[in-house]
């Protein structure tokens, strides 16, 4: 991303830790959604995840918000099998 990009960035997801915050990050990559990772190093240097801190925020372009919030929507059950 450029600066002029990284200056309109808005939270799409947020998870306690880093493997749900991958997953997401993955998903809307893979969708052609470029996304970014926000954390205080502290957390992920130590592994801590209390009181917030170990708090992950997928971030991407306020333009792509809509559609990467479509792509992270839970999927709901439909009660078939697969």
């Amino acid at each position: 991303m450029t600066e002029s990009q990284s200056e309109h960035l808005v939270v799409v997801f947020t998870s306690q830790g880093p493997l749900a915050a991958e997953v997401a990050k993955s998903k809307l990559e893979v969708n052609g959604i470029p996304a970014i990772l926000s954390y205080q190093s502290v957390a992920r240097a130590i592994a801590v995840t209390i009181d917030g801190l170990g708090l992950v925020k997928v971030l991407v372009n306020q333009a792509d918000q809509a559609r990467a919030l479509q792509i992270l929507e839970p999927v709901e059950d439909s009660g078939e099998e697969h």
